[in-house]
């Protein structure tokens, strides 16, 4: 009997075949939630809000009172990551820029806000060497299934290698001895009213955990861990994290990354 994680009791594992069932129960002991069985027994558990279902080897998160909205999971494979990694504009990219990917010098990224690991891959697949911090559980159980399954993929296989996974919030004493080149940082924003609709994703991660109301306070720890410097993905409407003044920002069309230097990136 494992004790499970009380924040989360609104959440549970199942299988969706029975071939899952070993995964499934593997999922729940590692993150500490219930497990009920195959699905069919969802109707038996009425507190339930959202279902973290292993659907053929691959984990899903269901938003049970929203069954015609899609499950969301982490491909690095096929969609939308494998259209980047293929048509993205490498190093052109605006968040290769912001990081430093230039003169030959190709940082070791800390990512302190990991996500579902999108710009993660980005990074490990123009070759930098990336550490992925995410707090949730729902959300690193999810990112890790999808490295496990990228792994035995030979198309992206040498990209996840580049790619680890720390379960762990971010602090200055935790990783004082890590000291990355870069770190990186996507809190999530909260939505304004009148603004497009928010992102699948967003709206389900934020019904599951609520909004990143501490986001300011990653950025002290951040600049403090860096060795030469912090990253920072906005939306435009949003003010500098903590209110800081960058030292640069780059600006796209919906998002700018607001660069904190502290000292100048190695020209090779």
């Amino acid at each position: 009997m494992i004790e499970l994680n009380e924040a989360f009791t609104h959440v549970a594992v199942a299988y969706v075949d029975s071939s899952d069932s070993d995964l499934a129960k593997q999922v729940a002991q590692k993150w500490r939630l219930q497990y009920i069985g195959h699905v069919a027994s969802l109707d038996k558990h009425p507190q339930l809000t959202f279902l973290l279902q292993v659907n053929f080897q691959v984990l899903e998160l269901v938003k049970i009172d929203e069954p015609k909205l899609s499950a969301i999971k982490v491909d690095f494979v096929e969609g939308a990551a494998a259209h980047r990694r293929k048509f993205g504009g490498g190093r052109g990219q605006d968040i290769a820029k912001a990081v430093g990917l230039k003169y030959g010098f190709t940082p070791h990224v800390l990512d302190a806000t990991a996500g579902l690991g999108r710009d993660s891959f980005v990074l490990a697949s123009l070759g930098c060497q990336v550490t992925m911090i995410e707090r949730m559980p729902i959300v690193a159980a999810l990112l890790e299934n999808g490295l496990e399954r990228a792994k035995l993929n030979t198309e992206v296989s040498d990209i996840i290698n580049n790619m680890e996974l720390v379960h762990t919030s971010l602090t200055e004493d935790s990783f004082e001895t890590l000291m990355p080149d870069v770190v990186y940082l996507d809190p999530m924003y909260p939505h304004r009213e009148k603004s497009a609709a928010v992102k699948k994703e967003m709206r389900v991660f934020q019904t599951l955990v609520g909004e990143d109301l501490d986001a300011d306070a990653l950025l002290a720890p951040a600049l403090a861990i860096a060795k030469y410097r912090v990253v920072v993905k906005r939306p435009t409407y949003a003010p500098p994290l903590a209110d800081k003044k960058p030292s640069t920002s780059i600006k796209m069309k919906k998002n700018r990354f607001d660069v904190y230097v502290n000292q100048g990136i190695p020209k090779l």
